[in-house]
């Protein structure tokens, strides 16, 4: 610690006499300053407003790099055999399937909870963060919310094709049919179906309203160059024709929206709203979601530790898949570094490690409850899941998720995009893993002997996963080349010349 007092440096500042400051080292990200004379920027290099604007809008409207269009090609045809294979399954049945009388809940229903609990991380990033006025959430939001846009879609595959019967699925709403059959309402089934897809609608809600004003922005931009084509030099047909379309699907995707003060103040107040009804969303569907396995009497299942325990999973895994995005996609992309820095990683960092000690203790739990509860059923279960033949699975789990994260607790670890990417991977492959032994370990050995049984998954098992992870990368690739990757107008206000008293980002 400094032994000048904070009182002092201010003085001095206020004063004229303070000393000039360093002048950083090349490859310095100012992010990480730590003194506490000094705010660290959120935004490097000194960005203007109109250089903001333009690096943000430019993702959308010039040609993307070299290696967009491979990549997508590349993910397209994995989601389009991973549709294929979906196909297969619905016009041949779920006998295609690894099932057995033991395992009836297993690949699909692991890549159920598995996508859902990726879903968490964006509206955790957007509306919690947004109410605790955290501004570091501003780079991060929107691709955070656009994913769990797109892995609720992926979750939402699974029910329906797990059913068997897909054109039946509308039967487990609770509307009114000839047959006079109406859903079980005390089914933690049909509070799936409520609790995913009321979380689905108001994710959307809020991730559409905060693209409102930068699809504002891309619709004037787009019907400026129309207007300066038309009094100055001719431009290319093609370019005259791409801006038509753009001013027309972004004006109409914007509402009307003029930047007046009044759309402003409703905005903030819409936003804040939605943030508030979606706070308890995060804690909500994950809770109802474990509750299909909490409220069963099966061990291994039957313990009320499910909900928290999945909740903090679920922000755990959404966060690493947050990263495993967003760091590539930093490298790619110009300037990119200038909005995603090192101290939004590091942040993220510290959380995957916060949350992961969370779920390490809920393992430890789960073997303390299992022994204090006395039940022979319930201690074999756990026993099974280290010495069993699926020791593999439970290994791998307590690698990834318990021991991995550790590497967090040093700074350097925090700091290094490359160990933070390597960790994520490790993460998402250990919450997948996480899944897979609740559900299929749990249930693969029954009370007798001679049910017992090994769930093997076949090569549609398989293709449908990796299809459904096409799927993701596909639409993540689509929203990075034509929607705003970026908040502009929470960037900018973030900025130090935005500030009204002329700070400029320095002192408290």
């Amino acid at each position: 610690m400094s032994s000048i007092h904070p009182d002092r440096i201010n003085a001095e500042r206020l004063a004229g006499l303070a000393t000039a400051p360093p002048v950083p080292t090349p490859g310095w990200d100012a992010s990480l300053e730590d003194n506490p004379a000094v705010r660290p920027p959120l935004v490097l290099n000194n960005r203007t407003f109109t250089e903001v604007t333009d690096i943000i809008c430019g993702y959308t409207e010039n040609k993307p790099g070299k290696w967009w269009f491979p990549v997508f090609g590349f993910t397209a045809t994995v989601a389009g055999c991973g549709t294929l294979l979906i196909l297969y399954l619905l016009i041949t049945g779920v006998g295609v399937w690894g099932l057995n009388n033991q395992v009836d809940w297993a690949w699909d229903i692991t890549n159920f909870v598995f996508w859902i609990g990726i879903g968490h991380a964006g509206t955790l990033i957007s509306a919690i963060l947004c109410i605790f006025k955290q501004k570091w959430r501003t780079a991060i939001n929107r691709s955070a919310e656009a994913m769990t846009i797109f892995a609720v879609i992926c979750a939402g595959t699974f029910p329906g094709i797990h059913v068997g019967r897909i054109w039946m699925i509308w039967m487990v709403f609770p509307i009114p049919n000839s047959n006079s059959i109406w859903p079980n309402f005390r089914s933690p089934l049909l509070w799936d179906v409520f609790a995913v897809s009321t979380y689905f609608t108001v994710s959307l809600l809020f991730w559409y309203m905060g693209l409102i004003p930068d699809l504002a922005t891309l619709r004037d931009r787009a019907h400026q160059r129309l207007l300066r084509s038309e009094q100055g030099p001719r431009v290319p047909v093609l370019g005259l024709r791409i801006d038509r379309i753009r001013a027309n699907v972004y004006g109409f995707l914007a509402l009307g929206w003029r930047f007046s003060s009044r759309h402003w103040h409703r905005y903030e107040n819409a936003y804040l709203l939605l943030a508030g009804i979606s706070t308890p969303l995060v804690l909500s569907v994950h809770s109802i979601v474990s509750f299909d396995f909490a409220t069963s009497i099966i061990p291994g299942w039957h313990t009320t530790i499910f909900p928290p325990y999945f909740v903090a999973g679920a922000i755990f895994g959404g966060f690493a898949m947050v990263l495993l995005l967003l760091i590539p996609a930093r490298e790619l992309y110009p300037h990119m570094k200038d909005f995603v820095t090192l101290r939004h990683i590091e942040n993220m960092a510290k959380i995957i490690l916060a949350t992961g000690m969370m779920v390490s203790f809920a393992y430890a739990m789960e073997f303390f409850i299992a022994w204090y509860s006395g039940s022979e059923y319930e201690q074999f279960a756990f026993k099974n899941r280290i010495l069993g033949p699926y020791w593999w699975a439970w290994g791998t789990m307590t690698f990834c998720n318990v021991v991995s994260p550790q590497i967090f607790w040093f700074q350097w670890a925090r700091r290094s995009p490359l160990t933070v990417f390597i960790i994520s991977i490790f993460v998402t492959i250990g919450m997948w893993f996480e899944r897979f032994v609740i559900i299929v370990i749990s249930i693969h050995r029954s009370y007798l002997p001679s049910e017992w049984g090994m769930f093997h998954p076949t090569p549609v098992d398989v293709g449908i996963f990796i299809g459904t992870c096409g799927i993701f990368l596909t639409l993540f690739l689509l929203f990075l080349r034509f929607l705003p990757v970026f908040a502009m107008a929470e960037l900018k206000a973030v900025l130090p010349h935005a500030d009204p008293h002329g700070s400029h980002g320095i002192g408290a």
